[in-house]
């Protein structure tokens, strides 16, 4: 009777096992791990497994080991610490803050502005979010920004690092979906730009009707002048527009050069032009600032040098390194390795890389990387134990029986996540949640969009996790940038040292409604995905279609060509050497007639 109930209800026991396992606060990695073997070994003793359950096991962990994928996450995790402790992030922050912050709401745009900059070199939230709260919520605080606006944009745009390559995050999702990264990259490519897109309209819209919440700096802390007392944005622009009509030169002759250069036959992807329109004009831009920095020509402004010097390099090392990977010249994993080897050329050629420097990156990274590989391998015994109990065809049929079908499936899903977002970790739900949704996923999304193949279904439900696991961040009670921001937010009271002013500290719950405005910002990019798939599909290559009928078919008549030429070569040499009798049958044609045998 108790075999009976355990072998019915094996696949819910297991997950509230698990459940109390994370809730008594044992280590994710080994809560998994555990949860596996204890029920692989209740299961076996139950009679349920076969003695033999576990030795595959081994092979599945060594090939975890060997999976060259993952070996992206160290390489793109040494590329923003390093980046990050050179002091990228404050160059950026006062550069970037001086361009827009003549204009109402312009600090808070260059938040956001960097924040998407950071989070496509850095990739990692807590650097983002700490950095821009030290240095730009106090020069908020200072000229009368809305507290509620100030930390809601320095969160969120933390936050970005999730889903804008190169992303941690869609590197662990595309393993876990059996997808290539570069794929996942271009899928993810528009939709993070749009959202950055969304996060400053927002800005944009608060401006012009609550103009008191966000106002622009007062003249006296424009640091970037001309001698004649001119801002230098005149010179910026005009450098602006000489870098666009670069790019737009190099796009409109960028399929017709990639041909030529790769022997291809096919039209070039939208993402690969942007990126290397962009790169082409990052450079140009570079180029025009050094020549006007050695001939003393005084072409550029103070302003438009300072913007090109400090914006320009992280750019293009960016540029190249996703241009790389979407030419299909590099893989991830050698664009991440090129990555960090950039970002090490760019702090030496800042006067910044010293031994301390080297030693914080390199432990940071493994950290990371352990604690990555150490999840990875506790969900792959986890979910070994639950597929042999059949647990994917449970959730199947969970979810197959769902009103909606799959939008019901999509809409559930992401309610799922959006929950499990409030309370565990974003790496947490990649390596438990995704393997045992993506079985269904990838049954019943492709039939969603008349043309859409499997490949694509699965990136784009990849991407629109992605955006979703964004929201897992700023979601109390557990957001981890809320917490980040609180760290380094004042906590009491304190003289401005500028204006010598009193600025009040800043409330929890000022930080918390900061990030309402922005997770439904993200939701509605989240619904936006589903709605427009060709929004993420857009971005992929279509591989080459192939028709089953048409290939077994061809496959026939090669076989009969065959037949044919070997026969006249037989009867050709039938002086030479006698010809071997012919086979009664063709074991071709008899699969053939087999096949339409089994049919009717």
């Amino acid at each position: 009777m108790e075999a009976t109930f355990l072998a019915q209800n094996f696949v819910p026991i297991m997950f509230a096992g698990l459940f109390v396992l994370l809730l008594t606060g044992f280590p994710v990695a080994f809560a998994l791990a555990a949860c596996g073997l204890g029920f692989g070994f209740i299961g076996m003793e139950a009679g349920l497994f076969p003695p033999s359950l576990f030795q595959a096991l081994p092979l599945r962990i060594f090939g975890i080991m060997q999976n060259d994928t993952l070996l992206a996450i160290p390489f793109f995790t040494f590329m923003g610490i390093i980046l990050q402790k050179s002091g990228m992030a404050e160059d950026l922050l006062e550069t970037v803050g001086q361009v827009f912050g003549p204009v109402r709401g312009g600090v808070a745009i260059a938040v956001i502005l960097v924040g998407a900059l950071l989070a496509a070199t850095t990739g990692v939230v807590a650097a983002a979010v700490i950095s821009m709260g030290l240095i730009s919520l106090p020069i908020m605080l200072r000229y009368g920004y809305s507290r509620v606006i100030a930390t809601g944009a320095i969160t969120a745009s933390g936050t970005l690092a999730q889903a804008i390559p190169p992303s941690l995050v869609l590197i662990v999702l595309a393993d876990q979906l059996g997808r290539s990264v570069g794929d996942m990259y271009a899928g993810a490519l528009l939709p993070g730009l749009m959202l950055v897109g969304l996060y400053v309209l927002f800005i944009v819209v608060v401006a012009i009707f609550k103009p008191a919440l966000v106002p622009a700096l007062p003249p006296e802390a424009r640091i970037y002048r001309e001698p004649n007392g001119k801002s230098g944005h005149v010179s910026l622009m005009f450098l602006l527009i000489v870098c666009t009509v670069v790019g737009f030169a190099w796009a409109s002759s960028h399929d017709a050069i990639m041909t030529a250069w790769l022997d291809r036959t096919q039209e070039s992807p939208g993402d690969e032009m942007v990126i290397m329109s962009l790169t082409v004009a990052s450079l140009v831009a570079l180029a025009l600032a050094i020549v006007n920095r050695i001939t003393g020509m005084g072409l550029l402004s103070r302003l438009a040098e300072q913007v090109t010097f400090v914006l320009m390099p992280p750019l293009i090392l960016i540029f190249l390194v996703l241009g790389t990977i979407f030419l299909g010249v590099a893989t991830p994993t050698e664009g991440g390795a090129m990555g960090a080897l950039g970002a090490l050329i760019l702090a030496v050629s800042r006067k910044r890389l010293d031994k301390k420097l080297m030693n914080q990156a390199l432990e940071n990274t493994a950290k990371l990387a352990s604690f990555v590989l150490f999840i990875l391998i506790g969900s792959t015994v986890f979910s070994f134990t639950f597929n042999a109990a059949d647990g994917h065809i449970w959730v199947e049929h969970l979810f197959l029986d769902m009103p909606g079908g799959a939008i019901g499936f999509l809409i559930v899903v992401n309610i799922l996540i959006f929950i499990l977002g409030c309370f565990i970790d974003f790496f947490e739900i990649a390596f438990i949640v995704i393997p045992i949704l993506a079985p269904v996923a990838e049954k019943i999304l492709p039939g969603l969009v008349p043309g859409m193949t499997a490949d694509q279904a699965m990136i784009w439900f990849g991407v629109i996790v992605a955006m979703n696991l964004q929201t897992s961040f700023l979601t109390p009670p557990f957001g981890f940038a809320l917490f980040y921001l609180r760290s380094v937010a004042p906590k009491n009271d304190y003289k401005d040292r500028i204006t010598g002013e009193n600025i009040p500290s800043v409330k929890t719950s000022e930080i918390y409604k900061g990030s309402i405005a922005f997770i439904v910002l993200q939701l509605i990019m989240v619904a936006a995905i589903i709605a427009f798939p060709n929004l993420v599909t857009g971005g992929i290559k279509e591989g080459v279609k192939i028709d089953a009928d048409a290939a077994f078919e061809q496959m026939l008549n090669q076989a009969g060509e065959d037949d044919d030429k070997d026969k006249d070569d037989a009867v050709n040499m039938d002086d030479m050497k006698p010809a071997a009798d012919a086979p009664a049958e063709d074991p071709a044609k008899a699969l053939e007639a087999e096949m339409k045998a089994n049919k009717k």
